[in-house]
């Protein structure tokens, strides 16, 4: 199939208006700004709210469109890479089209557009990952593809902005929204029972795919509250606890002796709230840590298959992924502010710290 260049497949005015609007300046909020300004979800802010999207997103979404034009090793000729390009430019051009945001009707109109425009993407990560997938069948060595990564890391990372930034604007319209949330910040989020809830659905899928799977003991104090994002954080708890569970269950497997148990201690700072997940799976080779937070790493078989239809389908749930979870659990902790970091002694376990910074008051990091 010949591959179509985005000037060919759309106007020459949309991506001339694309490249006009990805050079504009982003504007980043904080965690603490959106906990303040949504706390009031009055009309008039969430008018203001829209206002400030209408203006915001299209510049965001045409500079992750522009860079999805330019990308090295021909990695933008891709076919699953030109799919999530097309989702950009048409996201884009709604957003363009959208007239200016007058009223209570018009804001509710324009809600509805970004939710679609939320679903469009919902695959983004499972999409890039295939294009990227395409790109290593054809390479002998990608150790070295530093501008990939560089492009990866920036590309999900403002990924992660767009999401937040939607999916807030339209959780704030929820009627009867739960105790101490304002849109998807929990104000009294207790990191101990969100890491439980994560731990278990990882456990779920160890048993689903081993047929047992270790204990798992969580240290800390369960009344602690701060607040947090908390689908965010049971994402990345989940992938660190995944990641320790197959760790431990494939050393153990053939063993007489009982798999130690996972341990997870949260310990809350004045700036950072950790959370520290340790296991005794034996351990990364020093050689392989550098790898660990790279897209073109995992040590598991590869999910993503080439016939894989990934339109607006679920992807499934497996216990080990295309090598994504580590380097995109990092950019969530570092989205607001937080960290990730791995130690590892080989022949023993692994420890992973995950920072969370506790103030609130970072900047979205704007790449």
């Amino acid at each position: 199939m010949a591959v179509k260049k985005a000037s060919e497949m759309f106007s020459k005015r949309l991506i001339e208006d694309v490249h006009k609007w990805g050079c504009m300046k982003q504007t980043g909020v904080s965690l603490r700004y959106m906990m303040e300004f949504g706390s009031t979800p009055t009309e008039r802010n969430l008018l203001i709210s829209a206002q400030f999207l209408h203006k915001e997103l299209p510049i965001r979404i045409a500079r992750r469109a522009i860079e999805l034009e330019t990308l090295p090793y021909g990695l933008s000729e891709k076919p699953a890479v030109l799919k999530v390009r097309d989702w950009y430019v048409e996201s884009f051009r709604d957003m363009r089209a959208f007239p200016e945001i007058k009223d209570t009707a018009d804001e509710k109109e324009f809600t509805q557009m970004i939710k679609a425009v939320k679903v469009r993407h919902n695959n983004v990560v499972p999409m890039m990952a295939l294009g990227v997938n395409q790109l290593k069948k054809g390479m002998k060595l990608y150790e070295n593809l530093d501008e990939i990564h560089q492009f990866l890391d920036r590309f999900y990372l403002s990924r992660i902005g767009i999401r937040m930034l939607i999916g807030q604007h339209v959780e704030l319209h929820n009627p009867n929204p739960p105790l101490h949330t304002v849109g998807y910040i929990h104000t009294k989020m207790s990191p101990m029972e969100v890491a439980r809830n994560a731990s278990e659905d990882a456990r779920s899928i160890c048993f689903r795919e081993y047929g047992s799977a270790p204990e798992i003991n969580i240290y800390g104090d369960p009344s602690f509250t701060f607040p947090y994002v908390p689908t965010h954080l049971h994402l990345m708890v989940y992938e660190l606890v995944k990641n320790s569970l197959r760790a431990v269950q494939e050393r153990y497997v053939d063993s007489d002796r009982v798999a130690p148990p996972i341990r997870i201690i949260v310990a809350d700072g004045i700036e950072d709230v950790t959370i520290k997940v340790s296991d005794e799976g034996g351990g990364i080779p020093r050689s392989g840590l550098p790898k660990i937070f790279t897209y073109l790493y995992s040590t598991a078989r590869n999910p993503l298959e080439e016939d894989v239809d990934l339109g607006t389908a679920d992807v499934p749930l497996t216990m080990a992924g295309y090598g994504y979870g580590l380097p995109i659990s990092r950019l969530y902790a570092r989205y607001f502010g937080g960290d990730l970091q791995i130690i590892s002694m080989e022949g023993y376990g692994t420890d992973a710290y995950l920072h969370l910074s506790r103030l609130g008051d970072s900047q979205e990091p704007l790449p």
